[in-house]
């Protein structure tokens, strides 16, 4: 009987990367408490699909099993985004519905209310970028947000992100209501881009504007 010899899926290394301000490493657990505060944050639960509230239970799904998945099947990648100096959780950088053909993949991202309006997304996604391209050789990185969540649109438009279009009515974001409650609301989606080399000058852009710049992987 022939045999057929398979060859795994790809996936991308268990890396952490270094800016001058930030760690992007795997989730550990005792990131739990920082992560539950952060999920529970009403941004973030307006904005995105995590579970609401978000219980210590989401959290260790999410740190054990949830985010390491996401690699190990080739789909894409978590890191965890803390301060160098404190280690304090800052958010999360997620690659995600990652195409191995095409090397191409997509980037969501989440910053803990404490962390907001330092250019700390801005920092984090750019060295993902930064290492997704040069590194990993992958030729376009996606973004999709919300048609009213500007403060996304910002962290696109800073890192040299081109608007494709729009996707109507594409999603389901969250707003609160008198009574404290949540209620689902449809929403467009934006589209952007970046290439390889759409990143030309960004970096030294970010720094003459005060940004920290990208240093290492590893």
């Amino acid at each position: 009987m022939e045999r057929h010899m398979t060859t795994p899926f790809p996936v991308f290394p268990d890396i952490s990367i270094s800016t001058d301000r930030l760690v992007l490493r795997p989730f550990e657990d005792a990131d739990g408490p920082a992560l539950i505060e952060m999920m529970n944050d009403e941004q973030v639960v307006a904005w995105t699909a995590v579970p609401h509230p978000y219980t210590a239970r989401d959290a260790e799904d999410w740190v054990r099993h949830l985010a390491p998945r996401e690699r190990t099947e080739g789909r894409g990648i978590v890191l965890a985004v803390t301060e160098f100096l404190t280690q304090r959780l800052v958010g999360i950088v997620h690659l995600q519905n990652t195409n191995w053909r095409t090397l191409a993949t997509e980037v969501g991202y989440v910053v803990a209310p404490w962390a907001r309006g330092e250019g700390y997304a801005t920092e984090a996604v750019l060295a993902a970028a930064q290492w997704l391209f040069r590194d990993q050789r992958f030729e376009r990185l996606e973004l999709r947000t919300a048609a009213d969540n500007t403060a996304s649109q910002q962290v696109a438009q800073k890192i040299g992100c081109i608007s494709e279009g729009v996707l109507r009515n594409a999603w389901i974001a969250r707003t609160q209501t008198e009574d404290g409650g949540w209620a689902d609301i449809r929403t467009d989606l934006i589209v952007w881009s970046l290439l390889p080399e759409d990143l030309d000058g960004v970096a030294d852009q970010l720094a003459d504007a005060g940004y920290a710049s990208f240093t290492d992987w590893n």
